[in-house]
């Protein structure tokens, strides 16, 4: 497909930094090591921790690493990078299940703090749905940012979606339960909901998305749901942190990575799913529509080491 062809390149281009930071660090120990040894891995260990891997994943991997170096007899440093990608690669597989909510009725409701993407995830994601035949309704319901609903208004006249908007103040919960009857009066495959993500004031947010839930549950009862949180990759072990924080607050099904392209810390992907076992569903690697796509744990290593084994 030619769309995910241009995906790759777009994915490879956009984790150059973090093929900087970590592949380049790697290929030189496989080079300048002459056996393998504890001092070996120690330093494969190092360069993963300072790739933004984490702790978890990073000893995950080098625990694997050292068993199929043990299994498969192998003695040269080189004949290591197969079996390190092996590794990294089964760190991050997504589940069949995990886009399940495109095969049913279903509300996805995206949380996220200001300035990470949020709204302009919704939108590409609403374009997505759109484009795979699904009839979708937006709901604008984050209503503490003014632009929000303006620039949510926008991708849905572009992805040619429905949108329920409240007065800018108004409560995000009574936006929902409008949009709910309007996804139900038009038979809508997905409800997508934009919500406020202010981490700072976490009672809040509880509360806010509390109030979501139960409206959800009590006139939608029918509905499949979905709570992914949109990221910054650019903040790597920043972006770990406030997944944390919204794990606290409500069930998260999945995560969304954004602005993958031209930041070092794309090995954050691999350590959130890793940490928190919450997996990332989509990344962003730039502007347009296409650049949101759904993740793939075998494209992102690939493009990462830039290796292409179906060519």
């Amino acid at each position: 497909m030619e769309e995910k062809k241009g995906f790759f390149r777009r994915l490879a281009e956009g984790l150059s930094k973090t093929r900087d930071n970590i592949v380049s660090g790697i290929d030189s120990i496989f080079s300048g090591f002459s056996s393998i040894d504890e001092d070996f891995y120690e330093e494969i260990e190092e360069t993963l921790i300072m790739g933004d891997l984490g702790i978890n994943a990073t000893t995950a991997i080098i625990e694997d690493l050292k068993k199929k170096v043990k299994e498969n007899h192998i003695k040269e440093p080189s004949e290591c990078k197969r079996y390190l990608i092996e590794s990294i690669r089964q760190q991050m597989e997504v589940t069949e299940t995990a886009y399940e909510f495109e095969n049913r009725t279903s509300v996805v409701l995206v949380i996220g703090v200001n300035g990470v993407g949020k709204t302009t995830s919704v939108g590409k994601l609403a374009g997505k749905l759109k484009d795979q035949g699904k009839k979708v309704v937006l709901a604008a319901a984050d209503t503490f940012r003014a632009a929000a609903g303006e620039q949510l208004s926008e991708w849905a006249n572009r992805a040619g979606v429905e949108i329920i908007s409240g007065q800018e103040g108004s409560d995000p919960a009574s936006v929902v339960y409008d949009a709910v009857a309007a996804a139900k009066a038009r038979h809508a495959d997905v409800l997508l909901c934009d919500t406020a993500g202010r981490l700072h004031n976490k009672k809040n947010l509880m509360n806010e998305l509390g109030k979501i839930n139960r409206i959800l549950e009590k006139e939608y009862p029918e509905a499949y749901r979905e709570t992914l949180v949109v990221l910054d990759g650019t903040t790597g072990q920043n972006a770990l942190v406030q997944a944390r924080e919204f794990a606290e607050v409500t069930n998260i099904t999945g995560i969304i990575l954004t602005k993958l392209d031209g930041t070092a810390k794309g090995g954050i992907a691999i350590a959130i799913h890793s940490e928190l076992g919450i997996p990332v569903k989509y990344i962003g690697v730039g502007e347009s529509i296409e650049d949101l796509q759904k993740f793939n744990a075998e494209e992102f290593v690939n493009a990462l080491f830039l290796t292409d084994d179906k060519e």
